[in-house]
């Protein structure tokens, strides 16, 4: 009798688990533990990206005490997440597209948003989404997950205009399991288009943990789905994310097609200011666990031993952010506050005759 063949389904599973390690160049304490993957920056472009990472962390510091104060609208806190955001949008160029997700304000600022008018976004002011021209981005998307749809789209028309540039999109663990997300993984690789796609793993879909949104061991496999490459970062090391992230867009805009980039990060604060709270989900053991691997101070170690920056350096990048911020709240506060007649002017470019009787009205109420 012929021996039937018998499947290992675990065996299947180990096999593709063990393909996707957690890269890193530094320890938590600022240490060299990976040199081979250490990025070709130079002394100047080092201290470009601390201070980068620095103004984020006052930027986020400013806005929780302007949200609190009543002057800014919504806003997700990017505490905890500097080095995947801000290493990240360091790899990439000023023509290449970025899509960013509702927490990705910092990317978006220095991709070449004004601050003004990124407070006014939050705002929910219209002329938070009046781009200049010469600005290769889109708002910050709401839905979740949409902004990838969006990317695999932008990412074809840079292919079939032979662009060399790449989009670049960010969303989080939750929305790695979004059906948007695989759409657009799947179209973007079956058409080898130029994208790099960043899931910013921070430990939670609001106040649900990770281990209950997926069973696969890491994120970054879920592009073996796509026929994609994937890979898994340290998200609190710099330059372990900016190399992965060179590398990925070195290889996406080749012609090789997207990668899908899983940053294992953390988010100090709670998901968003309106209304969660994360001492409901998260233990004090777990906070504290994350900030010993804070990305600011693991940088901030690694620069101050190459000599490369201080106290006093630190502190002067903090007065900056400080005047910048207290600049541009103010050049948004002169900004005109909206009126109805103008939210159902931009409704229709060619008004109905009820929206025209209600503008009407509206603009008599309005002129008063």
């Amino acid at each position: 009798m012929t021996k039937k063949t018998t499947i290992d389904f675990e065996a299947l599973l180990e096999k593709v688990n063990a393909d996707f390690p957690t890269y890193q160049v530094l320890d938590k304490d600022g240490n060299v533990v990976n040199p081979d993957l250490m990025p070709e920056l130079s002394d100047d472009e080092l201290v470009e990206l601390m201070t980068q990472m620095v103004w984020s962390r006052v930027l986020h510091q400013r806005s929780t005490a302007l949200n609190r104060q009543g002057r800014l609208g919504f806003y997700a806190p990017t505490a905890g997440q500097e080095a995947s955001q801000l290493a990240s949008h360091f790899a990439f160029e000023k023509e290449d597209v970025l899509l960013p997700g509702y927490r990705d304000v910092p990317q978006l600022v220095q991709h070449g948003l004004p601050l003004a008018e990124a407070f006014l976004w939050s705002r929910g002011h219209v002329a938070g989404n009046l781009y200049p021209e010469d600005l290769k981005a889109l708002p910050p998307q709401i839905i979740i997950g949409a902004q990838y749809v969006q990317a695999a789209g932008v990412a074809l028309g840079l292919k079939k205009r032979n662009k060399k540039n790449v989009v670049f999109t960010y969303t989080g663990d939750g929305g790695s399991s979004q059906g948007d997300f695989y759409e657009a993984i799947n179209i973007a690789g079956a058409y080898k288009a130029n994208a790099v796609f960043y899931i910013q793993n921070n430990g939670f879909a609001i106040s649900t943990p990770r281990d209950k949104q997926s069973s696969a061991m890491t994120l970054a496999q879920k592009a073996v789905a796509a026929g994609i490459p994937g890979i898994q970062v340290d998200g609190m090391d710099p330059l372990a994310v900016y190399a992965v992230s060179k590398l990925a867009r070195d290889w996406s805009v080749a012609g090789n097609g997207p990668v899908l980039i899983e940053t294992l990060t953390y988010r100090y604060g709670p998901h968003t200011l309106s209304g969660d709270d994360p001492t409901r989900y998260r233990s004090k053991e777990m906070d504290s666990e994350w900030e010993a691997k804070d990305p600011l101070i693991r940088f901030r170690n690694f620069l101050t031993a190459k000599g490369l920056w201080s106290e006093e350096k630190e502190e002067a990048v903090i007065e900056q952010a400080k005047e910048d911020i207290k600049n541009a709240i103010a050049e948004a506060d002169r900004v005109p506050k909206q009126k109805v007649s103008e939210f159902l002017k931009n409704m229709f470019e060619v008004q109905p005759q009820l929206i025209k009787e209600q503008i009407e009205i509206y603009e008599a109420k309005e002129s008063k």
